[in-house]
């Protein structure tokens, strides 16, 4: 799959934010939310998970040593029991949702007491730059970018999970403060 240039350099740079709270919890079970058609944050921590499960609408179904894709639209459940992951990863995902809120609710359903949601979601200073890369220069996606429904700031999203039953452990602006980095504990 061709995409745009700066694309997989934005990945690399989300994936490296996340990557030292996953190696720390060695052996965890981790679900990663809109894993891309690629799912590359899975195959990148393989050695690091003892199971990994990528959801996404564009993924191939596949499943291979530790690894698991399922093709899904994300809706108001996931398809998952209680208590069945560590960790959950959602990398620029948030902010293409119609109801946040309910997605949010689902991980905290499926995440383990105490188990942590990292997000990576765009902020609001980065509409016009995001938009600019897109519509301009197009070297991110056209397609992604007008699907952004919401961008936050520090306070917007601390909001939102809070009002989920999340508690914000870590907030940090990345990217020259076009993204938003969080790590949050059910």
């Amino acid at each position: 799959m061709k995409e745009p240039i700066l694309e997989p350099i934005l990945r690399k740079m989300r994936i490296r934010r996340v990557f030292q709270y996953i190696a720390k919890q060695r052996d965890c079970r981790l679900l990663d939310i809109g894993c891309g058609w690629n799912a590359k944050l899975l195959h990148d921590i393989e050695p690091y998970i003892s199971v990994g499960v990528g959801l996404d609408l564009k993924v191939p179904e596949f499943s291979k040593g530790k690894i698991r894709t399922e093709q899904l639209v994300l809706t108001n459940h996931l398809p998952y029991v209680d208590n069945s992951f560590d960790i959950v990863t959602m990398l620029a995902v948030l902010e293409h949702l119609e109801d946040p809120a309910i997605t949010l609710r689902e991980i905290r359903r499926v995440l383990v007491p105490g188990g942590k949601l990292l997000i990576t979601v765009p902020s609001k200073i980065a509409k016009p730059v995001l938009e600019f890369l897109a519509f301009r220069l197009r070297i991110v996606s056209r397609e992604e970018i007008l699907d952004h429904k919401v961008y936050y700031n520090r306070k917007s999203i601390k909001i939102l999970l809070e009002k989920n039953g999340f508690t914000v452990e870590i907030h940090r602006y990345f990217q020259l403060g076009m993204n938003n980095f969080l790590v949050a504990i059910s």
